[in-house]
């Protein structure tokens, strides 16, 4: 499965969530709500969840591995990181 767009929907300037995005897999699948969560240590990607009927949140969809699961971070935070670079120049210019 290959990642095919990523599009950076929100920005947020809140102490945890960053960002939301959108995922598009070899241009037929796409994945809404795909949150960029800033943790202890790093920013996290979390993925699309809902609360079950105990009260648990539970991801709608998930990476089935683990690397996959790094690789699909990097591209997301790749693009989170270029989408604020260009946000940034845009403001410098104005």
């Amino acid at each position: 499965m290959t990642v095919t767009e990523i599009k950076v929907r929100r920005l947020f300037d809140e102490p945890r969530l960053k960002g939301i995005v959108s995922v598009t897999f070899d241009g037929m699948f796409a994945v809404h709500d795909i949150k960029i969560v800033k943790g202890t240590d790093r920013l996290f990607v979390a993925m699309p969840s809902r609360r079950d009927d105990s009260g648990m949140f539970r991801d709608i969809v998930h990476p089935m591995t683990r690397e996959f699961r790094q690789e699909l971070e990097e591209d997301i935070l790749d693009a989170y990181n270029k989408e604020i670079d260009r946000r940034e120049a845009e403001t410098a210019l104005s």
